[in-house]
This record gives C-alpha cells, structure tokens and sequence, in this order.
C-alpha cells in the first residue's frame, strides 16, 4: 500500500517514520525551500541535502515518480520537491496524507485517494477527507476523528518542562537568517542563537536548541525560526518526539480502520 504524504516536517516526518516501519510503501512531498525547525528529525532535508536520515530511516530526494518507485522499492523514503503534490496523479496512491499543518486546507479534496488523512485544524473529516487527527496536546492528541473537526488553533505552544510560547525563537526582521548557534547546542537565556539583517535573535529560556532554521533562509519579522527545549537533553534532537509519534499512530490506525475502503 502506497502512503503520499503533503510535507515532510516534523509532524509529517514522524507520521512517515511510523508508516515506514509497519511496512507501507512512503513518499513525501514538501516545498522547494523547506522552513522545517526540527532539520534533525525532517525528512524535508532530502530536499535540500540530497538525502537525509532521521533515526534509523533513510530518505533521498526524487525529482519524478519513476525514481521514486524506484527508491521506494529500495526501502528508502523519496522525497519530492513539489509544493503542489501534483506527483499524486502520477503516484496514485492508496492514502493521502496532508500534513502540510497550515491551520487550513489548501487543495486537499477527500477524492485524491481512496483513503485521505489530514492533521490538526482547517479540515472537517467527511467533507474534507475520510478523517482528521487531533494534533493539539492534551488528552486528544492522535485522536482520529471521523466526523467534523479538531480543535481550532490557538497559537500557543504547547508546554514543555512549565514553558510555552518562550521556547519558541522567532525571527526580530525581515531578511536572510544567519544562525550563530547550531541544533544541539546548550544555550542560556538571553544568547544570541541568530541574526537577521543585523538585529539579534535572543534566547528567552535556557535549554538545548532543537531546531533552527538553515544560513540563508529568507525570513520575516515573527517568523518561526528556531526552537529551544528546556530540558536541555541533546539526545532529544535526534528523535522523534512523543507529540509526532502519538499524531503517528493516530494516522496508522485511521489507514488500517478505514483500509476497507480499498
């Protein structure tokens, strides 16, 4: 059974991950220029890398549907440049999952695939696609919805170690990120982890930088760009996060309880 996903993020690549090790055939589809934060654990970075692995799990970059076949049938995750996820009407596959997280649908119609997925906000199982997955934390999250919608978005992070909104870096102006810090570093608060157009991006905690977007991204002023997680455990950065794999299982119990659909 051939999963596509729309975007290779974090949220994404932990859905990925978890398809990928039950036995399903898996690409991915993202932006030319991913904005990806967690690079450590997207498989987005076969874009801009050529491949990538996040865990034990690799991926390459595939520029049309013969060479992903032929990547699939390799057991490696493609992963292709193509914001639009038009590959779908070459790919034809089985499940469409949309886990762009744009608070909102953006071309995502519940006939791309006999079975269709989408995560968080913005979609309403049934209209939509076959079923959403709660993807805000709480005692929902990885819930799959048949009929109506997940919780609306409220724009705060969630809380880790007693810390929200302050974990999360955003850019200070409009320009081309140069980050000063690197994804694993231990940062205190009030280091500077960044610049853009010469203004300081400030760590407002303390902890181990998780994510960080690459030299050279163009960014602007309040952009998400990078993200510090304040139990400072480095070895954080290099695996899927526990919020990623509940949304993970909640995508591969919708695939196998709607399966009958094939």
């Amino acid at each position: 059974m051939l999963v596509l996903i729309k975007g290779a993020g974090d949220m994404a690549s932990g859905a990925a991950l978890r398809l990928y090790r039950a036995g399903f055939d898996v690409a991915m589809t993202d932006m030319e220029k991913p904005t990806a934060i967690r690079r450590t654990v997207c498989f987005s970075e076969a874009i801009r890398l050529g491949q990538t692995h996040v865990e034990d799990v690799l991926a390459k970059r595939a520029y049309d549907a013969k060479e992903a076949r032929r990547l699939m049938s390799k057991r490696i995750i493609p992963v292709i440049a193509d914001e639009d996820c038009s590959i779908k009407n070459e790919l034809l596959p089985d499940v469409l999952v949309d886990a762009v997280l744009a608070k909102r649908n953006i071309n995502t119609k519940i006939d791309d695939a006999g079975i269709v997925i989408a995560l968080g906000p913005g979609f309403c199982a049934g209209r939509d696609c076959h079923a959403v997955i709660e993807t805000q934390r709480g005692h929902n999250l990885g819930r799959v919805i048949k009929s109506g919608s997940a919780a609306p978005n409220t724009g705060i992070p969630g809380i880790i170690a007693g810390y929200g909104a302050e974990r999360v870096l955003r850019a200070p102006a409009d320009g081309l990120f140069m980050p000063k810090k690197s994804i694993g570093d231990i940062v205190k608060a009030g280091d500077c982890v960044a610049e853009v157009s010469d203004e300081p991006m400030l760590a407002a905690i303390s902890g181990v930088l998780r994510g960080l977007l690459p030299e050279g991204s163009s960014v602007h002023k309040g952009m998400k760009s990078g993200d510090i997680d304040p139990r400072g455990i480095r070895e954080y950065c290099l695996t899927v996060s526990d919020k990623s794999m509940a949304v993970a299982g909640g995508v591969l119990e919708a695939i196998l309880s709607l399966s009958r659909r094939l």
